[in-house]
Parts: structure tokens; sequence; C-alpha cells
């Protein structure tokens, strides 16, 4: 299995405290190691890093760490091989463009007996379940909604109907953006944790490091962290049941729904 990463902001802001409490968890503190991603969206562009290295060695993601990029919508994805081998083009975040914005995808679980028929618009570039699932739901998507987004109510039912259909495959815990939106789905194990004023210091889990979020955010400041399992010990994380899904906008929950 893999993990998930993901930030939604009021404002462009630095995911670096979480990241690094998230890397770790590829190759040090857990056994995710066989690759992973991260993208930053600037508008609906996004910019993708990936590294078949384990995130926890990479020097890419120190990197990444130490430059401190900043943006509204940001995921990130730790990878345990299950199916497909361990190379760049099976790393997620996966990206293709719809509608004129770019799409980002990842996924964490596996999915038996899962050979939907591509049409050709959306074609994996790699050999792993998450990719092919990913074409295919844009495929799907874009067949029901050829003229695009016109109302996120009904993007989002039509999202939670995809899920639920491709989770009787398997497990598959998402995290799908346009740029715009983050929406989530739970098969297994997912959880979120909002931050706003007044900030508080938290402390990661997987390293030992502290951040005083007071001392980086003002009063208007928030956002919406979300992981396959919370990153920090003084947070209070909400925790998704099997089958809810929760759509995120601008460091807000903004709709969902239960299992």
């Amino acid at each position: 299995m893999c993990q998930l990463l993901g930030m939604s902001c009021k404002q462009p802001t630095s995911i670096g405290f979480s990241f690094e409490g998230f890397r770790a968890r590829g190759g040090l503190t857990d056994e995710h190691k066989d690759g992973w991603g991260i993208a930053f969206y600037r508008d609906q562009q996004a910019q993708v890093f990936l590294d078949e290295a384990p995130a926890a060695e990479s020097r890419l993601a120190e990197a990444i760490y130490n430059t401190n990029l900043r943006s509204k919508t940001i995921i990130a994805h730790i990878r345990k091989a299950t199916v497909g081998d361990v190379k760049l083009s099976n790393c997620h975040p996966f990206r293709r463009n719809l509608w004129g914005s770019d799409w980002l995808f990842c996924h964490n679980g596996d999915l038996k007996g899962f050979n939907p028929r591509l049409d050709g618009d959306f074609i994996p570039e790699g050999d792993t379940d998450s990719e092919l699932a990913f074409c295919y739901l844009l495929q799907q998507l874009n067949h029901h909604l050829p003229q695009g987004i016109s109302n996120a109510s009904a993007l989002f039912q039509w999202l939670n109907q995809f899920s639920k259909t491709v989770a009787a495959f398997g497990t598959f815990n998402i995290m799908l953006s346009n740029g715009e939106w983050l929406y989530t789905y739970c098969s297994t194990n997912l959880a979120y944790v909002e931050r706003k004023f007044p900030f508080s210091r938290v402390t990661l889990i997987d390293r030992e490091l502290s951040l005083d979020l007071g001392e980086h955010n003002n009063q208007h400041d928030q956002m919406i962290v979300i992981a396959t399992k919370p990153l920090t010990l003084n947070e209070n994380w909400t925790v998704f049941q099997p089958g809810e899904a929760r759509l995120f906008k601008d460091g807000e929950l903004y709709l969902e729904q239960n299992g």
C-alpha cells in the first residue's frame, strides 16, 4: 500500500513541515520506499516532482523541503509497489489535462480484476492499477460532463458514485484535484485536520520536529491537511470512515458525504 498527503489553503502556503514528517514514512519510519511525488498548483496548472528513490533518502525531497514552495493546493504520495515496477512512470501524482486544467490523482490501495475499456483520450504511461483508474475516471467524467464543470455539487455526487463503483474492486483511497477543488474518497484510511487562527505549536509523529504555526501564519490564513494517517501528536484529526467523501476548497470543507 501507499500513503497520501494533501493540503488545501486560503492563501498560498508551504507544506514543508507536514511534508517533512510525511516523507519520513518513505523508508525511515515506514516501508513506503518505492518512489514518491509531490505537485504544486499555480492556478490550474500543476508543477509535478517525481523520484523513484525512497522519499526519506531523496535529495530532491530534501531540496523541496528547503525551498519552501507555496501553493493553495498541494498533493503528495509515497509508494509501496504492489502493482507495477519501481520506476518514474509509476510514481504518483499522475497528471492529465482536461478542460484546460491540469488534473492530479493519487491512490492508495489495490484493485483486483479492474480492467475498464479506454477509448484513447487518456492512456496510462506506466503499468499501475492507479493510473488506469485515473485515466478511466477522466474518460468517464468527460463523457458525463462534456462541457466541463458547472456545478460543484453535481461533480461531487458523480465522483462519489464513481469512487464507490471502483472501490468494489478493492481499496480505493484517493485524492483528485483540478487546482480549484481537492476531492478525497476513503475506502480504509484517511484523516484531516483544520488549521486556522489562533494557531498553536504542533509536533510531528515521525520526526523530532515542532513548529509554532502562529509564527508563520496570520489571522486570515486557513488550511486543511489530509493524510493517510495523522502526521502530528497534538492536533485533533478527523478520521474518515469507509465510504466517506469530502471536497475541500480554499482551506475549508466544502462538501461531504457519509459512507
